[in-house]
């Protein structure tokens, strides 16, 4: 297998887990590493289709334990979100691009690290508005690098949901989120169907990673588990920015 083949195989497993409940940063980890392989404007591209798969398996695993309230507050955001994103996505380069998720990436290392201690520094007050500027965040970078989560994870456990509507609310706003970036991705021409048409054979690894991430969420570590996964994160980013 070529490398590109081999890194494909690994980002649609780390898909998988992170969908079935392992989550946290392993779906950041997928773009950062395709990017190290391949030219990032074509990264996004080729993920977009696998995440819609994926998703498809986490809104089963799901299904109906989400807060539709939350979502429904997340979703105006995104829209906006990603329209802004797209006009972007239609005038940088490549080389851009590939530093903009490096950027993104150790961004999200920085908010893994310090989380902890932002949550306990605020002292909330939820307001409607809230969900609209976490959605529009999110979806901001969501497009540009598949790396929404940090808003949206912020934003719901700011509100108190408990663990099982927090989890399925987030799969069910990066479902939609995922559909709606569709149509700018289109416009911008970032669908090579030749790539996919190349990893389409590796797709059934997806549920199969899916289950995995399921079982072996109660079981894992979850704090060295996040470590380990910063400290890759930390160096693909860097890899990124001085390539």
């Amino acid at each position: 297998m070529t490398p590109y083949l081999i890194m494909a195989a690994i980002v649609i497993v780390l898909i998988g887990l992170g969908k079935g409940g392992l989550g946290g940063t392993l779906a950041v980890l997928a773009t950062p590493l395709m990017a190290t392989v391949m030219p990032a404007t074509e990264v996004i591209g080729l993920l977009l289709p696998i995440l819609m798969v994926a998703d498809l398996f986490a809104l089963w695993a799901h299904w109906n334990k989400w807060d539709k309230s939350q979502v429904l507050l997340l979703i105006p955001g995104g829209v906006i979100g990603v329209a802004v994103a797209t006009l972007f996505l239609t005038s940088i380069s490549a080389a851009g691009l590939r530093q903009f998720i490096g950027v993104i990436a150790l961004l999200f290392v920085l908010y893994r690290l310090f989380e902890k201690r932002i949550l306990r520094s605020i002292h909330y007050t939820s307001r409607n508005w809230h969900g609209l500027l976490a959605g529009g965040l999110s979806g901001i970078s969501s497009t540009l690098a598949h790396t929404g989560p940090p808003p949206v994870v912020i934003y719901l456990m700011m509100v108190g949901l408990k663990p099982r509507p927090f989890v399925a609310s987030m799969v069910l706003f990066f479902a939609i989120l995922n559909w709606i970036k569709v149509p700018s991705y289109y416009f911008a021409g970032l669908f090579h169907m030749n790539q996919l048409l190349q990893i389409a054979w590796l797709l059934p690894l997806l549920p199969l990673s899916v289950w995995a991430g399921k079982v072996f969420a109660s079981r894992v570590n979850k704090e060295l588990f996040d470590w380990i996964i910063i400290a890759i994160l930390t160096i693909t980013a860097v890899m990124l920015l001085i390539q």
